[in-house]
């Protein structure tokens, strides 16, 4: 990188480069977990990457971006990107690439032209705990990438303060798991891994109420809002199921089968999200979307 913040004339052409292979082994699994790294692709990913590296290395923590490759098209289009990556401080390397090197990088059909080799941002669950956090959202056995992508993408959009992910989730780092967030993997703590009771305790121990979202719930989310509005407004509710307003973990279950029965009953109540129409049911990203802001705007509200 100069000192002009200009990409280096020398490109990489060679898909074969040992480079090349390296970068790729981060589109598995096994890739990422031996090296504790992933890929950002696309800009708005990358974007939101070099701030997280930025705001990281500013408080004394260590870096979120190694590396940032780029077409010479794509680098020209997005030159605050580059200037991020040469930031004095920043020690990112930035090295222009081939659209050829970058199909070979990563698993997309049709790369975006840029794309970030990132560490690892997930957190402790004790962090999140010690945080004294208001809302959380869970994500028990949910095994598909852009569902899971698109509760992390509404929480970040609620306020959330965390999105935990249980230990028979989906890999968060999956590349399709990391676009489909558009950039909020890089805006919350994000906890992997989590065992159900070891983060039930530590919401009991911290004060934060557990709700599991579920069709069959006994309360109705509708009616908890109304609940939550009358006491904004100073109205007395003489049997109030729940108060949306106090700090809560909601619990979202596998896309196909929701919520377990040993996972519901570790839950303070299920509520359900009435369906008003002929529709079955609500997807796994539209139903938590619903849950969170319910939450959020109640606690915004109080």
């Amino acid at each position: 990188m100069s000192e002009t913040g200009r990409p280096p004339a020398e490109a990489m052409t060679n898909p074969r480069a040992d480079r090349v292979r390296d970068v790729a082994k981060l589109t598995g699994r096994s890739g990422r977990l031996k090296r504790r790294q992933f890929l950002a692709e696309g800009p708005q990913s990358v974007r939101e990457a070099l701030r997280a590296h930025r705001e990281c290395l500013a408080a004394g923590g260590t870096a979120v971006v190694e590396a940032l490759y780029g077409t010479v098209e794509s680098l020209r289009k997005y030159p605050e990107l580059v200037e991020a990556a040469a930031a004095p401080g920043s020690r990112v390397q930035v090295r222009v690439a081939s659209e050829l090197v970058l199909s070979a990088m990563t698993d997309t059909v049709a790369p975006q032209g840029i794309v970030a080799v990132c560490n690892f941002v997930d957190v402790p669950l004790a962090e999140v705990f010690a945080a004294k956090p208001k809302l959380i959202a869970m994500l028990c056995r949910v095994q598909d990438p852009g569902n899971a992508g698109t509760v992390l993408r509404a929480a970040d959009a609620a306020g959330a303060d965390a999105v935990i992910f249980s230990n028979s989730s989906v890999d968060v780092y999956n590349p399709k798991t990391v676009r489909s967030t558009a950039g909020s993997l890089f805006h919350l703590p994000v906890v992997l891994g989590a065992d159900l009771a070891d983060v039930v305790a530590a919401a009991k121990a911290a004060g934060v109420g557990i709700l599991a979202a579920d069709g069959y719930g006994q309360l109705n989310l509708d009616l908890l809002q109304d609940e939550s509005a009358a006491r904004a407004f100073d109205q007395e509710i003489p049997d109030s199921s729940y108060e949306l307003e106090r700090p809560t973990l909601w619990m979202f279950g596998n896309e196909a089968q929701g919520l377990a029965g040993e996972e519901k009953a570790l839950a303070d109540h299920r509520v359900a999200v009435p369906v008003y129409g002929a529709a079955e049911s609500l997807n796994l990203g539209t139903a938590a979307t619903v849950c969170l802001y319910a939450s959020a705007r109640a606690q915004h509200r109080a």
